[in-house]
C-alpha cells in the first residue's frame, strides 16, 4: 500500500512540475505575443494619427480657398508650416504642386526649402506619385514610412480638397500636402511607457534581435525595426513558485497519509462542506446569480478553456437605466423585486454554459465562449435591450427601465480577465454617453479618447485658474427695426499648444468634471464687466444644470452684478428644459430667488426636446428662445412654417416674448418677424465677435440709426 502511495506521489509531483514548466513557457509566449501585438498596434496608431491629422488639413475648405481660388502662400505657411513647430501631430509640412515642386516647406516651424532633399526622399516621392496617380473616384491620401536625414518618419500625402471630398481646379493645378512625423527617441520612449514595453528601441542598422517589429517603406523595403526586451514572466513566476510547490507536495503527501488513517468518510464530509462554502461565497444572495467573485472565477475558467480550444470569449456588461429612480420612488423593497425580476429574465435569455453574474447594485455581467461570439453577443444584446425596454410589473407597480451594454471580446482567450472586464465596463459607459438604451463594442480608441479627455480636463482647469477663458458676443436685434438690442455671451478657449477648442468639446468636459460652475462664473463675470460699456444693451448668458443646482449660485450672481455695477434687469440667464423636468421643486425655488433680484430667466432651445405647455405655464419664463432647428427650413417647408407659427403663438399666449436663433437669410428674418418673434439672432446679423466689434456695431447702430445689414 505504501509503495502504491509513493508511486502515486512521484507521478503527481512529476505532472505538477511538468505542468508548471508548460505554464511558464506559455506565459512567456503570451507575453511575447502581447508585446508584439502592442508594438504593432503602437506603430499602426502612430501612423493612423498622422493619417487623421492629414485628412483634417487636406480636406479643408479654407485650404482650398488659399491653394486654388485665391492663392495665398502666407496663409499656407501659417496654417501648415508654422503648425509644425513643437507639434505632437507632425514635425514637417510640405506643400507640393502637381509636378512635385515645393510651394512651402517647413520642419519644426522653420523653412527647409534649401534642405528639401533631406525630407523629399525617394520614399516620400514614391508615396507622392501614388497619390498623384489616383483617379478622380479614388481616395486621394496615402500613408507609410520613410527614411529622411532626421531619421525614420511616418509620412502622409494627400490632395488638398474640399471637406466634402470635391476636387477643385484642373489636374495640373492640384496641390498636395505632405506631413512627416519622426520616430524620435522621445517618441519611442512615450510608446514604451504607453504600451508598457520595457526597453523599446528603434534599430536602424543590421541588428537582428529576436523580439522586433519591422518598418517598411512604400517600396516594401525594410527601413528599421522596433525591438523590446522580453520579460519572461513565466520563468520568473516559476522560480518563485517551485519551492512553494515542493512544500505543498510534501504537505499534501502528509495530509493524504493522515486522510488514509482518519477514514474516507470524514474526507467526503469535509469536501462537501468546502464545496458548499465556495459556492455560497461566489453567489449573490439577492438575485441567486454569481457575485463579482463568481464572475472572476467563471470568467477565468472561460478564458483558460478558450486558450486551450482556440475559442473566443465574449463579455457583456449591463447597467440598468432608471433603476435609481425606481428605488427612490418606490423604496428598496421594490428595487429588490426589480433586481430579481431582471435576473430571472436574463436567465431565460442566456443559454446553458453562460456565466451570469450580478456585480453591483444594478450592474450585471454575462460571459460565454465559443466561435463567432461577436455575432452571438450582439444578438443577445439586442434581445436584452428589447426585454428591458418593456414595462416590468412588480407586484402592484409598473416600472419602466432600460439598460446600457458594453461588449468586449477576447480572441482565443488572449485578453486576461481583468482587462476583459475593464474594456466591457468602458464600452458600457460609452453607451451611456451616447444616449443609453444601446450596446457598444469596445474599441482601443476609447483608451486614447479617455487619456485625451483627462488631459483636456487638466488643461481646462489650468486655463480657468489662469483666467484664460475668453468671451465672444453674438448680437440679437429687434425684428421690427433691425437695431441691436443685446448680446449673448459665449465662452471661447484657445488651448495652449493646440489652438482654439470648440465649445462643443470643452463645455461637456466641464459639465462632467464639475468645472462648469467655475467656467460659468468666469464667463458671467467677464461679460458683466464688458456690459458696462454698452448701456443700451442687455446681456444673455447660458447657464448649465450643474450651475443651476448649486445652492450658492444665486448669491454668486448677485455678487458679480454688484461688483460690475450692472442693473439685474439687464441680465437674462438662459437654461434648457432638462433641469426643470428633473428637479421642478428646486428649479422653481431658484427661479423665484432670481426674479426677486430682478434677473430675467429664458427657456433656451425651445422646441428641440420635451417642450410642454404644462411646465411653460408652471414656471412662467420671462422669454422663450426658439431652437434653430425650427428656423432652418421655414421658407421652404410649409409644415415647418406652420409649426413655427404654432410655437410662437403658444409662447405669446402665455405672455412670453420670443427670440429666434439660427437666422441666416433675410427671408427667414421676414418670416420670423411676421410670425411674431420679437428678437432675432443668427449669422445674418453677426457672428460671435470680440467686445471691440460689438462696440463698433453699437456705435454704428445708435449714432446713425441704420438698419443692420446681413453679415453673411
Amino acid at each position: 500500500m505504501l509503495l502504491i502511495f509513493g508511486a502515486v506521489m512521484i507521478c503527481v509531483s512529476s505532472m505538477v512540475f511538468t505542468a508548471l514548466d508548460r505554464v511558464a513557457h506559455y506565459a512567456n509566449q503570451l507575453d511575447e505575443d502581447r508585446s508584439r501585438e502592442a508594438v504593432t498596434g503602437a506603430v499602426r496608431t502612430f501612423q493612423d494619427q498622422l493619417a487623421a491629422t492629414l485628412h483634417d488639413y487636406a480636406a479643408w475648405d479654407d485650404a482650398v480657398q488659399s491653394a486654388y481660388i485665391e492663392p495665398d502662400l502666407d496663409w499656407l505657411k501659417r496654417n501648415f508650416g508654422d503648425m509644425s513647430f513643437n507639434s505632437e501631430l507632425f514635425d514637417a509640412a510640405i506643400i507640393l504642386d502637381h509636378q512635385g515642386n515645393a510651394l512651402t516647406a517647413h520642419a519644426n516651424g522653420e523653412d527647409i526649402k534649401q534642405k528639401l532633399d533631406d525630407y523629399l526622399t525617394v520614399d516620400v516621392r514614391t508615396l507622392f506619385e501614388r497619390v498623384r496617380a489616383t483617379r478622380h473616384t479614388d481616395y486621394p491620401e496615402a500613408t507609410g514610412f520613410a527614411r529622411t536625414k532626421s531619421g525614420i518618419a511616418a509620412i502622409a500625402v494627400g490632395l488638398i480638397r474640399k471637406k466634402s471630398g470635391e476636387r477643385v481646379g484642373l489636374l495640373e493645378d492640384s496641390r498636395y500636402v505632405v506631413f512627416l512625423r519622426h520616430l524620435t527617441d522621445t517618441t519611442v520612449t512615450r510608446l514604451s511607457q504607453a504600451y508598457v514595453l520595457p526597453g523599446l528601441t528603434l534599430e536602424l542598422g543590421h541588428e537582428r534581435s529576436s523580439h522586433r517589429v519591422e518598418l517598411f517603406n512604400p517600396q516594401g523595403e525594410q527601413l528599421a525595426a522596433l525591438s523590446w526586451v522580453p520579460r519572461y514572466p513565466g520563468d520568473a513566476s516559476l522560480a518563485l513558485v517551485r519551492p512553494l510547490v515542493w512544500c505543498a507536495v510534501l504537505m499534501i503527501a502528509i495530509y493524504m497519509a493522515l486522510l488514509f488513517v482518519s477514514g474516507s468518510q470524514a474526507l467526503k464530509r469535509m469536501s462537501a462542506d468546502e464545496a458548499a462554502a465556495v459556492r455560497l461565497s461566489l453567489t449573490d444572495r439577492l438575485s441567486g446569480l454569481a457575485n463579482r467573485g463568481g464572475l472572476f472565477s467563471g470568467l477565468q475558467q472561460l478564458v483558460a478553456y478558450a486558450q486551450q480550444e482556440n475559442h473566443d470569449v465574449a463579455l457583456l456588461y449591463l447597467d440598468l437605466d432608471g433603476f435609481k429612480e425606481v428605488n427612490d420612488a418606490y423604496g428598496h423593497a421594490t428595487g429588490d423585486l426589480l433586481i430579481r425580476c431582471v435576473s430571472a429574465g436574463l436567465k431565460v435569455l442566456c443559454h446553458e454554459g453562460t456565466v451570469l453574474a450580478r456585480v453591483g447594485g444594478d450592474e450585471f455581467a454575462i460571459a460565454f465562449s465559443g466561435f463567432d461570439v461577436h455575432k452571438k453577443a450582439s444578438e443577445l444584446s439586442e434581445r436584452i435591450l428589447e426585454f428591458l425596454s418593456e414595462p416590468l410589473v412588480i407586484g402592484e407597480r409598473v416600472a419602466v427601465i432600460g439598460c446600457s451594454i458594453g461588449l468586449s471580446v477576447s480572441r482565443k482567450g488572449l485578453v486576461v480577465t481583468e482587462e476583459l472586464i475593464r474594456r466591457a465596463d468602458m464600452a458600457m459607459y460609452r453607451s451611456k454617453e451616447d444616449g443609453r438604451g444601446r450596446w457598444t463594442l469596445y474599441d482601443p480608441s476609447m483608451d486614447d479618447e479617455r487619456e485625451m479627455r483627462n488631459q483636456l480636463e487638466l488643461d481646462l482647469r489650468a486655463a480657468i485658474e489662469r483666467q484664460e477663458i475668453g468671451v465672444a458676443y453674438q448680437p440679437f436685434v429687434r425684428s421690427n427695426n433691425g437695431r441691436i438690442a443685446g448680446v449673448e455671451a459665449l465662452a471661447r478657449w484657445t488651448r495652449e499648444g493646440y489652438g482654439p477648442v470648440s465649445p462643443d468639446v470643452f463645455i461637456p468636459v466641464a459639465e462632467s468634471t464639475g468645472l462648469i460652475d467655475l467656467l460659468g462664473m468666469c464667463v458671467l463675470r467677464s461679460a458683466c464687466f464688458e456690459l458696462r460699456q454698452w448701456p443700451e444693451l442687455t446681456l444673455s448668458v447660458n447657464v448649465s444644470p450643474g450651475q443651476f443646482r448649486d445652492p450658492a449660485f444665486v448669491g454668486r450672481v448677485e455678487e458679480i452684478l454688484q461688483a460690475a455695477d450692472i442693473e439685474p434687469r439687464r441680465l437674462t440667464l438662459e437654461l434648457t428644459e432638462t433641469y426643470f423636468i428633473q428637479n421642478p421643486a428646486r428649479a422653481r425655488q431658484t427661479l423665484e430667488m432670481l426674479r426677486g433680484m430682478g434677473i430675467r430667466v429664458a427657456l433656451d432651445d425651445f422646441g428641440a426636446g420635451f417642450s410642454s405647455v404644462g411646465y411653460l405655464r408652471q414656471f412662467g419664463f420671462d422669454r422663450v428662445k426658439i431652437d434653430k432647428t425650427l428656423v432652418q427650413d421655414i421658407t421652404e417647408n410649409q409644415r415647418s412654417a406652420e409649426l413655427l407659427h404654432a410655437t410662437v403663438a403658444l409662447a405669446r399666449a402665455l405672455d412670453m416674448p420670443v427670440t429666434a436663433e439660427g437666422v441666416e437669410t433675410g427671408a427667414q428674418a421676414d418670416a420670423l418677424r411676421l410670425a411674431g418673434c420679437e428678437l432675432l439672432q443668427g449669422y445674418l446679423f453677426g457672428r460671435p465677435s470680440p467686445a471691440e466689434e460689438i462696440t463698433r456695431i453699437v456705435r454704428q447702430s445708435y449714432d446713425s440709426l441704420p438698419k443692420m445689414r446681413a453679415a453673411e
